[in-house]
């Protein structure tokens, strides 16, 4: 999937450059007429790519030879700024901050940046220090196969409307506490954007967003992050086709309605795959977790239907709690989870929908009529599982011979049952898991291309 993402730091050819009297620009008419637009060659240099933009006119398109440009930059027309697409290393068009503010601004619609090096912003978080800063002027704005390096903050949307970041490698920092590092790709209040098959490593979040809405995520590759993605008051949205990998967190969805969360990995991250709070109406499905503390922690989060997800490996399969029994949870594979549903509470809960529940890898129900349907009902919570999530110590009379008469009573009358997840009609198989490309993984895609 992100074999053209490494040729471009690979293999691409740098244009040769044109020098010309003062070591500037050089003007290639496209056409005779004067209203169309123009492609200029720039050369590397201090201020060169500054004076270029002041002198292009809109709609042009600026060509950047190898070599370094010194920002910080401001793109205050519509126009498209392209570099040659190679590793800063082998010939690339390098944009250097210089460690001060942004090291790209962009102040106008329609602009498009792509196939550069982006590098070494400024340190200053209340300033929001990035490579490439878009404002609320630069709608339908396009930030394309760029390498980003040394900055802050990598891309920051804050304000312009269907603005897409694709096809990107954000390398963040990891000299500062993770919670004092910048995000990968920071939106606040930038509806109808788009955030696309980028490769984002290292930082503090690998996509945040705050106070947006109708916003696509997919396809985005996060590793060595705080949070994967983190939402926060983003409503309508979509968060599909993403792979989190050794993270604390995979995908944090907090204050946000109408959320739909498909098909998305969380392989290794240290605390939760999945988290909702306060995130109602939305569906939650095709979902693959594998080997978090907790797969899914739902927090006050209601009427949301969970299904055909996998949750694998994990010391807790779903925790639930603060009110989140009303939501639709069918159709999903609990497997191999030390425990499978934690839920401290005295309500009856079913989980299936239609005739459909869920597979539990530790139920060792039959299925005599052979309809896949395992004939009794699974309940993944019993009294001492209560009693111990109340009183953390009674964890040292498990093996006592009360807490093993304690079971026996239980299992011999169902009556005692105080409350918890029923599953009535347990799958015998689980649905087939969304599999994990292994040439496909981060280290590998940031080892080849950065």
């Amino acid at each position: 999937m992100k074999s053209e993402l490494l040729k471009r730091y690979s293999s691409a050819s740098p244009t040769p450059g044109v020098g010309l009297v003062g070591g500037l620009l050089l003007c290639v008419m496209l056409f005779s007429s004067p209203t169309t637009a123009t492609e200029w060659r720039v050369e590397p240099g201090v201020g060169t790519l500054q004076n270029a933009i002041d002198n292009a006119g809109p709609g042009d398109t600026l060509k950047l030879s190898a070599g370094i440009y010194t920002g910080s930059v401001n793109i205050h027309k519509r126009l498209t700024v392209s570099g040659n697409g190679e590793k800063a290393e082998t010939g690339g068009s390098i944009v250097d901050g210089e460690g001060s503010s942004h090291v790209i601004k962009v102040m106008a619609p329609d602009v498009v940046v792509r196939g550069l090096n982006i590098r070494h912003s400024g340190d200053v978080a209340e300033d929001e220090d990035s490579g490439v800063f878009i404002t609320d002027a630069g709608d339908r704005t396009r930030i394309e196969n760029n390498y980003l390096d040394d900055n802050l903050i990598g891309i920051y949307l804050k304000g312009p409307e269907s603005a897409v970041v694709s096809n990107n490698v954000i390398i963040g920092s990891q000299f500062h506490r993770v919670n004092d590092r910048g995000n990968g790709v920071y939106l606040w209040d930038t509806p109808g954007s788009v955030i696309k098959d980028n490769v984002i490593q290292f930082g503090r979040d690998g996509i945040f967003v705050n106070g947006s809405r109708n916003n696509v995520f997919s396809g985005n590759h996060m590793s060595d992050l705080r949070f994967a993605v983190h939402y926060m008051y983003a409503h309508d949205s979509v968060v599909s086709d993403n792979i989190s990998i050794n993270n604390h967190v995979g995908f944090a969805i907090m204050f946000s309605d109408r959320i739909i969360a498909r098909n998305n990995i969380s392989s290794g991250d240290e605390q939760r795959g999945l988290f909702f709070n306060a995130a109602n109406y939305s569906v939650i499905e095709g979902n693959r977790v594998i080997g978090a503390e907790k797969c899914v922690f739902i927090y006050n989060a209601n009427y949301n239907q969970i299904n055909q997800n996998s949750f694998e490996d994990c010391y807790i399969g779903i925790h639930f709690t603060a009110g989140s029994e009303k939501n639709e949870i069918y159709a999903n594979a609990f497997i191999d989870n030390r425990t499978q549903v934690k839920y401290v509470g005295t309500r009856y809960i079913e989980w299936s929908k239609d005739g459909l529940g869920n597979y539990w890898s530790d139920n060792v129900g039959f299925d005599i009529d052979g309809n896949g349907i395992a004939d009794q009902i699974y309940k993944p919570n019993d009294l001492v599982d209560q009693i111990v999530w109340r009183n953390p110590l009674a964890k040292l009379l498990l093996n006592s011979p009360s807490v093993q008469i304690l079971k026996w009573v239980q299992s011999e009358f169902p009556g005692l049952h105080p409350g918890g997840v029923t599953d009535s009609k347990p799958l015998m198989l689980p649905v087939p898991a969304k599999p994990i490309d292994d040439g496909d993984k981060i280290a590998l895609i940031i080892g080849q291309g950065g």
